[in-house]
Parts: structure tokens; C-alpha cells; sequence
């Protein structure tokens, strides 16, 4: 199973943070790199629930949503990575063993890690 709380807990703690900040500090960009974070998360959750297909943009809700926005973003983005972390890997059979299984969860397991690293360094941006 993979762990996705490191990031559940670096959103949270960076859309709290935005929630809290004054409205100058919001325009001064710590809204934009919210934003553009949230827009970052919400892209590659839509690349793990439909391969294949276009992402979506995720829209600007104002400088006053931004901390929301993140939260929803990577809310999306640690549920994605759940339910890719616990599928078999494609046109590989349930009962391959221990090794397939491990080999199935990288992908996700390098997303998680990727996406843990964003969110710590736009923490550090506002």
C-alpha cells in the first residue's frame, strides 16, 4: 500500500497557510504559486485517472481561493495515487506475485514523491 500522507499532509499544511496569509502577501504571488502548484497537481491527477486524454485547466478562482484550490488539487491528486497504487499493472494477471505487484506500484510511488517535492518547494516560495 502506498503511503500518501507525506503528500495529504504538505498540501494541507501549504493551503492552510495560503488560507491564513494576508491579502498582500496573496498579491505579492503567493496566490499565482498556489495557483500554478494547484494547476500542476490537478494536471497530473488527470494524467493517472485517464491516460491518453487531454488534462483539463484547471480554473483561477480568485486570489482569495487559492489556498482551496490547492487542497482540492491535491486532494485529487493523493486519491489518483491511492487507487493507482492499489490496481494491478495492465495485462498483468492478479496472481503474478510479489514482484509484479512492487514493480506496478513505482509508477506512483515516483508521482507521490515528484508531487511531495513540488508542493515543499512552492511552500518555501511563499
Amino acid at each position: 500500500m502506498l503511503d500518501v500522507m507525506p503528500l495529504q499532509t504538505a498540501v494541507d499544511a501549504l493551503a492552510d497557510r495560503l488560507r491564513s496569509l494576508p491579502q498582500s502577501a496573496l498579491r505579492r504571488g503567493a496566490a499565482a504559486e498556489g495557483l500554478a502548484l494547484a494547476r500542476k497537481l490537478a494536471t497530473r491527477a488527470q494524467l493517472i485517472e485517464r491516460p491518453g486524454q487531454r488534462p483539463r485547466e484547471f480554473p483561477d478562482g480568485g486570489i482569495f481561493a487559492a489556498g482551496d484550490q490547492l487542497a482540492v488539487a491535491g486532494h485529487d491528486l493523493v486519491e489518483a495515487l491511492r487507487v493507482a497504487a492499489a490496481a494491478p499493472a495492465a495485462g498483468t494477471p492478479d496472481a503474478a506475485g510479489p514482484a509484479a505487484e512492487a514493480d506496478a506500484k513505482v509508477a506512483p510511488a515516483e508521482h507521490l514523491a515528484e508531487a511531495v517535492r513540488w508542493v515543499r518547494a512552492a511552500a518555501g516560495r511563499c
